[in-house]
């Protein structure tokens, strides 16, 4: 397949619309250099994709003003109780989590990120978000809305497994 300046070659995107095949491109593009900072900040912060998935999870569970039980870490990672278990132990061990009785259920625990964890994640992150939001700061009210629907629809056409 030849290309053109307008047209860069493509292994996955095939279409005669070089526009389009270019987006598809940029959007790879980022995705790779998303997954190479999620990389950076687990070395950096010394965590695997879960614990920081957890911690994620944490800050915005606080900021709405959830409460977080070990079930619904499970749920929303995927993985098992005994799994579940084992990371938070790991967080607890690493002073990114405390666990905390639930005033509802005696049985219980809650899940609470640390002062600690939340001034790591900050001071690894920080820059980086500073960085993104400028682009953002950049755009106008319209291109911010297309970009908002355009993510939105990527992520519905991404949110299920075909048969």
């Amino acid at each position: 397949m030849s290309t053109t300046p307008d047209q860069p070659a493509s292994y996955w995107y095939v279409d005669e619309d070089a526009r389009s095949t270019s987006v598809m491109e940029a959007m790879r593009s980022y995705r790779a250099a998303e997954v190479a900072m999620r990389r950076r900040t687990q070395q950096s912060m010394d965590m695997g994709e879960n614990e920081l998935l957890v911690l994620r999870f944490l800050a915005r569970a606080r900021l709405r003003g959830e409460p977080v039980t070990p079930v619904a870490l499970s749920r929303y990672l995927g993985i098992t109780s005994a799994s579940t278990t084992a990371l938070l132990d790991r967080l607890a061990r690493s002073g990114h989590i405390t666990r905390v009785p639930n005033p509802q259920d005696r049985r219980s625990v809650l899940i609470r990120s640390s002062e600690k964890s939340d001034h790591e994640v900050r001071h690894t992150l920080s820059a980086m978000h500073e960085r993104m939001m400028a682009v953002v700061r950049e755009m106008d009210e319209s291109q911010r809305d297309t970009v908002i629907r355009f993510l939105d629809a990527m992520r519905v056409a991404v949110d299920h497994i075909d048969a």
